[in-house]
């Protein structure tokens, strides 16, 4: 069974809600009037008021969480190789210290 998704656009979605919550008009309203799922609506208030400033993320953006876990995967990897490398130059060392 496959759904069809509608595609909403960011500031269609901030209207939308800014109508629900500034405007005064009921959500079963604007769901009705727009056709859109009541639960789609009361999704993107709960979304809205929770993280303001990263909602909706979409396709191509990230939340600041997701940001700093891709970091920090990659600051992982580099000190994974440099320990590597640290591992590999151990073995080319004199083991008493001194050069020969």
């Amino acid at each position: 069974m496959e759904t069809n998704r509608k595609p909403y656009t960011l500031k269609f979605k901030h209207d939308v809600v800014k109508m629900i919550t500034d405007g005064g008009a009921s959500a079963a309203q604007v769901a009705a009037d727009l056709d859109i799922p009541l639960k789609t609506l009361y999704q993107w208030i709960k979304e809205l008021t929770a993280k303001p400033e990263e909602v909706f993320p979409g396709k191509g953006r990230i939340t600041s969480d997701a940001e700093e876990n891709r970091k920090l995967r990659r600051e992982i990897e580099r000190l994974k190789t440099e320990c590597e490398i640290l591992k590999r130059a151990q073995g080319l060392l004199p083991k008493d210290g001194v050069a020969e």
